[in-house]
């Protein structure tokens, strides 16, 4: 009833851009929390970031300063802004969000399929 949708993955170089997103679709009738995990080859998922509903944001270690994550409320969708992207950063990130679909009296997590970044030249 409810999904995440991401896009936005690719091949980048050392030091390029890429700006992943995740539009939450279904019976959404509130979003809480959401946030961008990664699992790097051979190892555990990591949180990358999360954004609450009021726009507070936080970051892991590792991308502060060059990462940024947004939320449109309006359509439902998160932004994963990376820079300055290190081999290091590639990973498979799946998008996550905390939503109250309609009909549901409790809040459930929901994850997006998951998109390839990779930075190499």
């Amino acid at each position: 009833q409810v999904q995440l949708v991401e896009s936005g993955g690719g091949l980048v170089q050392p030091g390029g851009s890429l700006r992943l997103s995740c539009a939450a679709s279904g019976r959404v009738f509130r979003i809480y929390t959401m946030g961008w995990y990664r699992r790097a080859p051979g190892k555990q998922r990591d949180l990358v970031a999360t954004i609450m509903s009021g726009g507070s944001t936080n970051y892991a270690d590792a991308v502060k300063g060059r990462f940024t994550i947004s939320r449109d409320n309006a359509k439902n969708t998160e932004y994963l802004q990376m820079n300055s992207l290190k081999p290091e950063d590639t990973a498979v990130y799946y998008c996550y969000a905390r939503i109250e679909a309609y009909g549901s009296d409790i809040a459930r997590d929901y994850w997006g399929q998951g998109t390839q970044v990779t930075v190499s030249s």
